[in-house]
């Protein structure tokens, strides 16, 4: 089966970088399939996470500016020669399937594209906030137009079932991230917090760092950590924060690790208070190493990873009194995140690549035999003329 994935980029950090690297490299090394993947803004740099020898990756080179919209008129005279350039890719290649990873400018034409060929659009973010009146003229006019264009693609997937009710169409397939089942194992008796991810405001770190100064008197020599790169300034307000508690020797930023499981052998809790989580990878990590959490119930995503009382403490949304009671509880019983940490290690299973990439190829396969019948079905085969 020849697979092709389109993304934008796989020289950055994150979750859909890390998760395609997984799927892309199970479907070569593991199931034989031909890969292709095709970036337009690589820049000529080396993909983040290792991909297979036996990938082929593409990039179209188009340079948008990311700093502006895709609708800026600097960016949209690019738009003919990404269409042309990605036209001819799939031309030469004729892969079996094409999967649409990220947004960008191909996620408006791609439908339009050798429209043979079942095409793949998966969602890795959160829908939770966009029903809200928030949005301005312009936004909701994009809504409108991309609610209108997802339904031209064969398949949607999204990463749980709460997703499925923020689309409008029927052909919505819930598929989760994989989960790297890891030998590393956390030191649960450390006395050290870890949290990763973008250092942003939809992380919400600020509540944690307000939870850790509630602890830390009764706690004086435990730590808490963050991984993660700083994004628009995030950091400085927050170490802004640590000093008005006087906690600098106490909470510290600790950048971009290339291998967040290594670090995580030297953390007994993961803690998470973010805005929105559609389907955080980092939460699979942190079980598949043994390591307890503690998690706001932010939508959508923690609470179909997690169990409540069994492998972590899914705290109610925003309720940071809770948290802090559940936190502290943690904190102090070492028996408690061994045994916490031990039924994470068993729950994770249930997200094992080897089960993830099985749905996949089943989806795979169904799209590829629907279209393959549809356009096996001539228009005499349809419309048989009557015995004359």
């Amino acid at each position: 089966m020849k697979v092709l994935y389109l993304t934008d980029q796989t020289f950055l950090h994150g979750g859909v970088e890390k998760v395609l690297s997984q799927k892309a490299n199970y479907l070569t090394d593991q199931l034989g399939d031909e890969v292709t993947i095709v970036t337009y803004r690589q820049q000529n740099q080396k993909p983040v996470y290792a991909f297979s020898d036996k990938i082929k990756l593409i990039d179209l080179g188009v340079d948008y500016e990311i700093v502006k919209s895709y609708f800026h008129p600097h960016n949209l005279k690019k738009i003919p020669h990404h269409f042309a350039s990605l036209k001819k890719v799939l031309k030469d290649i004729q892969p079996d399937v094409i999967i649409s990873c990220s947004f960008g400018p191909d996620f408006y034409f791609m439908p339009f594209l050798e429209k043979q060929i079942p095409k793949i659009k998966e969602f890795h973010s959160s829908r939770h906030f966009y029903s809200e009146n928030s949005y301005s003229a312009k936004d909701k006019l994009l809504n409108i137009l991309s609610a209108t264009l997802e339904k031209k693609y064969h398949q949607l997937v999204v990463l749980n079932e709460s997703e499925k009710e923020f689309y409008q169409n029927n052909q919505i397939t819930v598929i989760p991230n994989p989960a790297e089942i890891s030998e590393k194992r956390a030191e649960v008796s450390s006395k050290k917090i870890m949290a990763a991810g973008r250092i942003s405001p939809v992380k919400n770190f600020g509540d944690l760092i307000e939870a850790f100064a509630k602890v830390i008197k009764d706690f004086p020599d435990w730590e808490l950590h963050f991984f993660g790169e700083d994004y628009v300034g995030t950091q400085g307000k927050l170490e802004q924060k640590i000093n008005a508690y006087g906690l600098q020797n106490h909470i510290k930023f600790m950048g971009v690790s290339p291998d967040l499981k290594t670090e995580m052998q030297h953390y007994s809790i993961y803690a998470l208070t973010s805005e929105t989580e559609c389907f955080p990878m980092v939460l699979l990590e942190a079980l598949s190493v043994g390591m307890p959490v503690i998690s706001y119930d932010s939508p959508t995503g923690p609470k179909h990873i997690l169990t409540d009382n069994e492998d972590s403490f899914l705290v109610p949304y925003k309720n940071l009194d809770i948290f802090v009671e559940k936190l502290t509880e943690l904190m102090q019983n070492e028996d408690l995140r061994h045994e916490m940490g031990q039924k994470g290690r068993q729950n994770v299973q249930r997200f094992s690549i080897e089960k993830v990439m099985h749905q996949w190829k089943d989806l795979f396969t169904s799209l590829i035999n629907k279209t393959s019948n549809i356009q096996h079905l001539s228009p005499i085969s349809q419309h048989p003329s009557p015995n004359i």
